[in-house]
């Protein structure tokens, strides 16, 4: 599993799980030299891809490093400042999707057909949508491991779900018959103004029923009710079903992240997705 550290101030994950580094949060202070610290890593490591999210205004030096803009969330940072997600690819073979290129495009062809034809409403259904609590952690893993059998972050472990549970992340699900049978989470960055859809999981047998996109519906009425004000995510490009759900309840496409991350086994690309949360209005 890959690390989540610091370099300086900067909080980074990497590893050879995905064999990359991921700036997660950049620090200010910390630049340039953060880019040379990562290529660094890189270079000891034998990583191949360094990926970045970073403000705006904060770009330039990584641009002038090779790297290049693969996908971006206007307003993201503050509800003011776009959100560039860079990445450069220390190998370049890395930065070719092969043969998923051409699925991957079909994909976002479906998606904007999907999105066209239906309403952002998801199915309804007999299940409500319920917030998990830290005596969930244990039948949440379960649904993970079902679901994932490798993943960039431990939610196959319980107490790495209570401890997120605890800090910055609120954690949604459906029961079946009793059985929590679909998961997503909500990964709040409140400095920031933003959160992070992420994490859908739904068991085999109950697939096809929209409850990812019921989920969705409330996490987006939760994180408003607690005034963040932009919703994204980051899907698996290779996920028809993802992409529609985003899509379908009015997201907008921001790019495609090549051979980004390591889900269930292998190395996929990630499309970016977003939506501005407004506020209601009595």
């Amino acid at each position: 599993m890959d690390e989540v550290t610091r370099l300086g101030n900067s909080l980074i994950q990497h590893g050879d799980f995905s064999r990359r580094v991921y700036l997660m949060k950049l620090d200010p202070a910390d630049l340039p030299e953060v880019i040379a610290r990562m290529r660094s890593l890189s270079t000891r490591r034998g990583y191949t891809k360094i990926f970045a999210k970073v403000p705006r205004h904060h770009a330039a030096p990584f641009l002038s490093a090779g790297f290049i803009r693969e996908a971006a969330i206007p307003r993201f940072f503050h509800d003011r400042e776009t959100g560039d997600f860079l990445g450069l690819y220390v190998d370049p073979r890395r930065a070719d999707p092969g043969a998923d290129g051409a699925e991957i495009r079909h994909i976002l062809e479906l998606t904007a057909a999907a999105s066209a034809s239906s309403s952002a409403t998801p199915a309804t259904g007999p299940e409500s949508v319920f917030a998990c609590l830290p005596a969930d952690a244990e039948e949440m893993s379960e649904v993970y491991r079902a679901v994932f059998a490798t993943y960039p972050f431990p939610i196959h472990d319980p107490a790495y779900l209570r401890d997120t549970m605890s800090t910055h992340v609120a954690y949604f699900g459906i029961r079946h018959l009793g059985k929590i049978v679909a998961l997503a989470s909500s990964e709040m960055d409140t400095g920031a103004g933003n959160v992070e859809m992420t994490d859908f999981a739904t068991l085999p047998q109950c697939r096809g029923r929209g409850l990812a996109g019921r989920i969705l519906a409330v996490m987006e009425e939760k994180m408003r009710s607690q005034g963040l004000s932009m919703a994204f995510t980051i899907a698996r490009a290779l996920s028809a079903g993802m992409n529609i759900t985003f899509s379908r309840r009015d997201y907008r496409f921001g790019g495609t992240l090549i051979n980004n991350t390591q889900i269930s086994g292998r190395i996929e690309s990630m499309n970016v997705w977003y939506k501005k949360l407004e506020r209601n209005v009595e």
